[in-house]
Formats: C-alpha cells, sequence, structure tokens
C-alpha cells in the first residue's frame, strides 16, 4: 500500500490532504504513476496545482522470522551501521523522547532540559531531528537486506533526489518504506520521482543488482598517516616532520590533520606559532618521498570562537526563528554555513583553491553532514547535499577526496573514498557516558563492526575507510588483542589503511603484525562474514589458502581457529 499526504497551497487554510493508493490513480490535485520494471518499482507524481509534501510511505509484503538479520545502513558515515536481529534496539530510541526535543512543524531548534545536550548538542550529529525514533522500529537509509530462511534485498535509485529509509516495526511484523520528502514543494505542472527501489527476494541476486548500479571503482589504495589519533590538535612542524621521517617507501600519504589553523572555520589562518614556516616546505618534502600530501578541512562548518562566525555571521544558516544552526559541540562548538549564500561559497572556495595552490593532493573533508542541518525548505535533503558534493568536486577537479562525517549515498558520486564508520577511540568502546549520547561517538568498537558490514560499499559507492589501526604502546588503552583485531579487520574490509603512530618506535614483534597485516590488506581475496549473535565469523582466501577466524564483538578480539 502507497500513502502520499501533502499540504495543498493554493487552500487558505493550507489543509494536510491524504492520498492512499494501491494502483495508478490521481485526484484533484496530482497524479499519480506506479511503474513496475522487473525488481524495480518506479513511483512519480505530477502536481495539478501547487503542493508541499508531508509523507510518503509504503507498505512492503515481506516476511521474515526471530532468527532473521536486518542490514541497517546508518544515516552518515558515523552511524552505527550493523545486521540486527529483531529483538535488538537502537540505542538512541530509548533516550530520544527524554532528551531531544523537536519542533517538527517548524523545525527549529528548541532547548532542551537537559544541560549537556544543549552544551554539546549530541542531537545534531544524526537524524535524530528528523527520524521519528520509537522503541518499536529499527531503521536505516538507502540499502536494506534480511539474511536467514527468508531473504529480501532492497536499495534506492532515486538517491539524488530522496532518501529512502527502510523500517522494520517488530510488533506489526512489516517493513515500510518512508521517502524523505517532507516539505519538499512540488509546483504546478512539475513532476517528481517519489520512490524508486529495487526489490529482490534473494540476497545474492540483490547484490548483484546494486553491483550493477554502482560499478567497480579502480582508485589506488591508501597506505598512509594521519596526525589525529595522536596529537589531535596538539601538532607543530617538528612533529610532522619527525613523524614524516619515520616512514618508508611502502607508504603513499601523509596527511596533516586538524590543529594546524587558527580556528575551525578560518583555514587561511595557519598557526604560525606552530608552523612558523608555513606548510610549502612540509608539502615539498612530502612529495620528495614520493607521498601524496594530504590536509584536513571541514568546509561546511566553523567553531564560535572563529574569526570568520565572530565577524561574518551574515554566512551561517538560520532556521525560522532566526538561530543559528548548531551543528555539534566539538571545539567551541560549531555552526553551519549557508550553502545558497554566494558570499559563503566564495568563501568555501577561496579555502580549497588555497591548498590546492599549496600542493596538497589528498583533502580528508569532514562534519559534511551539517550542509543538511535541520532541513531545506522547499526542497529535499538528498537534492541539496548532492548540489553541496558536487560544488566540492568542481573545486577540487582532480584532487582525491576522502569524505568524512558524510552521506553514503551521494558521496558516491563525488568522493573517491569515504569514512565508513565513526572515529577510533583510544579505549575499545570509548568513555561510559558517551555510550549513551549519541549514535555518532567516537567508538573503537562500532567502527570495527561499521567496518564489516559496510564492506559491501567498498569499490562500489566508494573505497572504503575503515580509519586508524595503532599498534603503540604508550597514549592508548586498547590491549594487545584489540589493536591486533583493529588492525588485521581494517586491512580485511577496507581500502584505506591509516596509522598515527610514529612507527619508527614499533619493536621487532609489532613490525612482523605489521608486515602481515599488509600482506592482508594488498592480497587477501574471497573475504566473507557471517554474524552469529556476538560473533563475526570471518573467511578469506590468502596466497591461496583459506584462512578464518571469529571475532568477538564484545571484547574486540580475534579468535582464531
Amino acid at each position: 500500500m502507497l500513502n502520499i499526504t501533502y499540504y495543498n497551497q493554493s487552500d487558505s487554510k493550507n489543509t494536510l490532504k491524504e492520498n492512499r493508493i494501491s494502483t495508478n490513480r490521481s485526484d484533484d490535485n496530482l497524479i499519480i504513476t506506479d511503474n513496475t520494471f522487473g525488481s524495480r518499482r518506479t513511483i512519480k507524481i505530477k502536481a495539478l496545482t501547487d503542493i508541499v509534501l508531508h509523507q510518503a510511505e509504503i507498505t512492503l509484503d515481506i516476511e521474515f522470522d526471530n532468527d532473521s538479520k536486518f542490514f541497517l545502513n546508518g544515516y552518515q558515515s558515523w552511524t552505527d551501521t550493523k545486521e540486527a536481529y529483531i529483538n535488538e534496539y537502537e540505542r538512541i530510541a530509548r533516550r530520544a523522547k527524554r532528551f531531544f526535543k523537536k519542533n517538527r512543524n517548524n523545525d527549529t531548534f528548541e532547548k532542551s532540559s537537559d544541560f549537556l545536550i544543549n552544551k554539546f548538542a549530541f542531537d545534531r550529529y544524526g537524524d535524530v531531528l528528523f527520524y521519528d525514533y520509537d522503541k518499536n522500529k529499527l531503521h536505516g537509509y538507502n540499502i536494506f537486506y534480511i539474511k536467514g530462511d527468508k531473504e529480501f534485498f532492497s536499495f534506492n535509485y532515486n538517491y539524488k533526489k530522496a532518501y529512502l529509509i527502510y523500517e522494520v516495526l517488530r510488533k506489526e511484523r512489516i517493513v515500510k518504506l518512508l521517502a524523505d520528502v517532507r516539505k519538499c514543494k512540488i509546483n504546478k505542472g512539475e513532476e517528481f520521482t517519489i520512490f524508486d527501489y529495487s526489490f529482490n527476494n534473494s540476497y545474492d541476486l540483490g547484490l548483484k543488482e546494486f553491483y550493477l548500479e554502482f560499478k567497480e571503482k579502480k582508485q589506488e589504495k591508501i597506505l598512509g598517516y594521519t596526525s589525529w589519533y595522536n596529537y589531535y590538535q596538539n601538532i607543530n612542524e617538528n612533529i610532522i616532520l619527525r613523524d614524516l621521517d619515520s616512514l618508508d617507501n611502502r607508504f603513499n600519504l601523509f596527511q596533516i590533520d586538524d590543529g594546524y589553523e587558527t580556528y575551525v572555520g578560518d583555514w587561511l589562518d595557519i598557526d604560525s606559532n606552530k608552523f612558523p614556516n608555513g606548510f610549502d616546505g612540509i608539502v615539498k618534502k612530502i612529495h620528495s618521498k614520493g607521498y601524496k600530501a594530504g590536509i584536513w578541512l571541514a568546509p561546511f562548518v566553523a567553531e564560535e570562537k572563529s574569526k570568520l562566525f565572530r565577524e561574518h555571521k551574515e554566512l551561517f544558516k538560520k532556521d525560522k526563528n532566526g538561530n543559528f544552526i548548531k551543528c555539534g559541540g566539538n571545539w567551541s562548538g560549531f555552526y553551519a554555513l549557508d550553502f545558497f549564500n554566494p558570499d559563503a561559497r566564495d568563501y568555501i572556495k577561496k579555502c580549497l583553491e588555497y591548498y590546492m595552490d599549496l600542493g596538497f593532493d589528498f583533502f580528508k573533508l569532514d562534519f559534511l553532514y551539517a550542509i543538511s542541518l535541520p532541513r531545506y525548505y522547499d526542497t529535499t535533503k538528498a537534492i541539496v547535499t548532492d548540489m553541496a558534493y558536487k560544488f566540492i568536486r568542481d573545486i577540487l577537479k582532480d584532487k582525491l577526496i576522502l569524505g568524512c562525517g558524510a552521506l553514503p549515498f551521494t558521496s558516491s558520486m563525488y568522493f573517491d573514498y569515504l569514512r565508513v564508520g565513526p572515529d577510533v577511540s583510544l579505549k575499545f568502546d570509548d568513555v561510559w557516558f558517551m555510550r549513551l549520547a549519541h549514535r555518532e561517538r567516537i567508538s573503537t568498537k562500532v567502527t570495527i563492526q561499521n567496518t564489516i558490514y559496510r564492506s559491501i560499499f567498498n569499490n562500489h559507492l566508494f573505497l572504503n575507510d575503515p580509519d586508524v589501526f595503532l599498534l603503540r604502546k604508550d597514549n592508548i588503552e586498547l590491549n594487545d588483542k584489540q589493536k591486533e583485531a583493529l588492525l588485521i579487520i581494517n586491512a580485511l574490509f577496507g581500502s584505506v589503511l591509516m596509522t598515527s603512530d610514529n612507527i619508527a618506535l614499533y619493536d621487532n614483534e609489532t613490525n612482523k603484525l605489521l608486515d602481515k597485516a599488509f600482506d592482508i590488506y594488498y592480497h587477501a581475496k574471497n573475504v566473507s562474514f557471517n554474524r552469529e549473535k556476538n560473533f563475526i565469523y570471518i573467511k578469506y582466501t590468502l596466497n591461496d589458502k583459506e584462512e578464518s577466524f571469529k571475532y568477538n564483538t564484545v571484547k574486540g578480539e580475534i579468535i582464531n581457529g
């Protein structure tokens, strides 16, 4: 059953209309066409008067049982993603009504009664502001499958126009499709594709169709260094040059992360106390060693203390009540630039071109979800995100782009690499209060999980970045088995393998483990996995030999054999 609700703009009372159909039909305000060809269904509407969409949903006629596993792809790069059983919960659902206050009619940011939510804006990183969390529901974005005695596979062909939310309702034992079209205006005479999705009752056939749509990528694998996960913002010229000298010719990328700029958003102001000689000499030295030079930026945001935010507030997006769009609590709190402001776009372009002119080859672009907060009126989140990511690609031309904190399906069209999980944490599952905060929190436990389950994207949507491995002995709380699991699983399932360690300090035993991982990274084939409760069973072929192990998701350790 298809259900579409909308507002009729010609009605002075702006009355909500409802249109339920099971076959092609129309009413006084719109014409609906519903066509199925093979395993693809496309539903379009044509407006006969100006309308604003409110909701569009389809209830699927599929079955599942208590042992079925549902693939739930998270909203953005960092959102936890896995195969879930029907009795598992989305952690945020049990806390959302208590902590996250939303004004759904006006899409404004109300203040919560909770101090931490107001201070750190935990409700801004994911989809809490626009998706109705409920303990009865499981949900994911743009791709979905069921494994078990009864199989199903589906993905969204319409990701350029409207994101597709797959919703599992455990009590009703049904699966719904929701098109993310709320507040999208369709003018009289215009046609709009509201649903366009595949459906297969076979996992293998569905995956084959997915790979036919998203052809194999031929980009180079990355073996690199990033400064973040050892020093965080406490970097300087001496640290960067020292760690650069520690790398050997197996590496092909050296990336400078956050901490070089005076404030996030002031990208043209390199901190002269940390980098008195600027970046010219550093970039030349990176290139002299045969590496690509990488730089980190968050082009769509600026922090509250930045000169950009203090002096040019006209460049920042506001909600309908005139509040600036706060995107999270990092740094001094940070805000979204207004993408539809030409001066804001000019500033983003100027900053990116500045680092291109310095000779950087590789751009890690972070916190990209901010461009979609909370929503844009008259259009969809998918359309705006597509415009913004294309804008970046048009500026950077043939430079390599690693997206982070980004929306995956849109990223597939414009980015070479994408982070597929949250940041690695220096302890396995971060501190206890962050585990209660939001689904995009830093967590080694979660990012390993995402690395495995999102491996179906690798080499098709983009090349997967599972984040760093860390083998050092100091400044870390992961035990040796957890560090080994992080390294080996990243090498098996990813196409970006990076570290923040000074590898010159590795002992012989650590170097042997690293050599093993490099062999796996470049030569492992036929990698597969199967979840059974708290264990994931992993198989692969290496040098014509079948290998296998199981991964304990609770302890974060590999069990051989």
